[in-house]
């Protein structure tokens, strides 16, 4: 079952009324970047490929098409019972753009990461409203300790 708006907002820093739905809460754009170098998972790690940031002119991230790594501006915690999904606003797909996510397990803290599909050239406001969060119950043994729990949390 998934939560109600009000339930998930308890569960982010820094939102706006504006950013409550009915049944999650949107996530903003904060920052932009282009993998430059290749990354690597293996069997016993990984490495991420370096990035260059995306330069906000007056504020508008103007992006061609390709793909972008979007970090979300806010502080999401992932409550005791429950499992994360994000999906995209339907302005974003209504603009040729899609935004894809991993599961966000029950125990992470941090401003995470999506990645950005662009299909056509598009404007993205610095701090609009991409992707909404919401939450689901789930049965779990322990909870997310991994490699980016707490990232860019200081």
């Amino acid at each position: 079952m998934f939560e109600s708006g009000a339930f998930v907002g308890e569960y982010l820093t820094s939102i706006t009324d504006s950013q409550l739905q009915p049944n999650g809460v949107d996530l903003t754009a904060a920052a932009i970047y282009e993998q430059t170098t290749a990354g690597r998972i293996g069997r016993d790690g990984k490495t991420i490929g370096d990035r260059q940031e995306i330069d906000a002119d007056d504020g508008v991230f103007r992006l061609d098409p390709g793909a972008y790594v979007l970090q979300y501006a806010e502080t999401v915690q992932i409550p005791e019972g429950h499992i994360g999904f994000i999906y995209p606003r339907s302005s974003l797909m209504r603009n040729s753009c899609m935004l894809h996510t991993a599961v966000w397990d029950a125990g992470y803290e941090g401003k995470g990461e999506g990645l950005l599909e662009v299909h056509h050239d598009i404007e993205i406001e610095d701090g609009a409203r991409i992707g909404q969060l919401v939450l689901a119950e789930a049965d779990h043994e322990t909870t997310y300790d991994g490699d980016y729990q707490g990232e860019r949390t200081e």
